[in-house]
């Protein structure tokens, strides 16, 4: 089906089809715009979203590329934004990346094409990334367009950021846990070289270091970034070495869990034997026993500040940064 066969069946002209299809500013009288979407149901056209953005002047979706959809926290992260869309009346259309840089890429190419409203990218920059700089000049020509660009944690670009505090959550968790008495603890970073995971390393070592407790270097360990990745590593451990640790800290809470599962499997007790906290505070944390101790993130505002951002009138470049606060659990009691 075709425009044309829509304003044949409706009775009215090509452009008085495409006005109402497109959602053009000119005014269509209420009679006709009812006429044009009868015909529209009836013959099951599909609209142009290309054509719909150039009859409105701006694109109603919005492009989020995600580095994944089956991590618990970027599926979290994917519902928050699709929500804050929805409230201004935006679509969002999503991509994964599954942490590939040449996917990243290939996606930011095809989606220029199809000129949403904005691109929003969300997951976390690599500490050493050559290909950035391509992914930063294809960006940049799509913003040339008038389309915009808004970075979610992640700062190795110079668009619009919106991030949260990856840092200073980590230390203030770790100011807490020698503040209950912890003083050897395992840090379960990240084998890939992700920023905003090795912020978190970095804060947590910080943190006890603030406490005059320091953590040796053969204390920081660096797994696949998965709970698998976790769920390996602790098997691998002697009793030995998981006995001389009082508290396992992951840098996200689907790595906790991938701790507390190998430590259950072992007849470890949590939290008597070993404390264990993550960092996101991830909904699915509700079910879990003992409850985890994290760092919570506040997603919802996350998300709500970076849909903003990709439809408000382009300002000075602007990183903003969103507090996270530590939330103390039955995983972690005073030692």
């Amino acid at each position: 089906m075709t425009l044309s066969d829509v304003a044949r069946l409706a009775g009215v002209s090509q452009s008085t089809a495409s006005r109402v299809i497109n959602g053009s500013a000119k005014r269509v009288d209420n009679r006709s715009r009812t006429l044009v979407l009868d015909a529209a149901r009836e013959l099951g056209y599909t609209p142009n979203l290309a054509a719909q953005a150039v009859a409105r002047g701006a694109s109603r979706t919005i492009a989020l590329i995600t580095s994944s959809v089956a991590d618990a926290y970027f599926a979290a992260m994917t519902a928050a934004i699709m929500r804050a869309a929805e409230e201004v009346g935006l679509r969002v259309s999503l991509a994964v990346s599954d942490r590939r840089l040449d996917r990243e890429l290939e996606l930011v190419r095809e989606l220029r094409g199809q000129q949403p409203r904005a691109i929003i990218l969300a997951g976390t920059g690599y500490l050493d990334a050559p290909a950035d700089r391509a992914l930063e000049t294809e960006l940049a020509r799509y913003q040339e367009t008038g389309g915009r660009v808004v970075l979610i944690s992640r700062s190795d670009m110079p668009f619009e950021t919106v991030d949260f505090d990856n840092y200073d959550g980590a230390h203030r968790l770790a100011v807490e846990l020698a503040g209950r008495g912890y003083r050897t603890p395992l840090v379960l970073g990240s084998a890939a070289p992700l920023r905003s995971m090795q912020e978190r390393v970095d804060g947590f070592i910080a943190g006890f270091a603030s406490a005059g407790v320091d953590i040796p270097a053969e204390r920081v360990h660096h797994p696949e970034f998965s709970w698998q990745g976790a769920h390996s590593l602790l098997h691998g451990f002697d009793r030995d070495e998981l006995a001389a640790a009082d508290l396992v800290f992951a840098i996200s809470d689907d790595v906790a869990l991938g701790a507390l599962a190998s430590l259950r499997e072992r007849g470890i007790a949590v939290p008597q034997e070993l404390g264990v906290a993550g960092f996101d505070d991830i909904t699915t944390l509700r079910d879990v026993v003992p409850k985890l101790t994290t760092v919570h993130v506040p997603l919802d505002e996350v998300a709500r500040e970076a849909v903003h951002r990709a439809t408000a009138s382009p300002n000075e470049l602007r990183r903003n940064v969103i507090p996270t606060r530590p939330m103390l659990r039955e995983s972690t009691p005073q030692r």
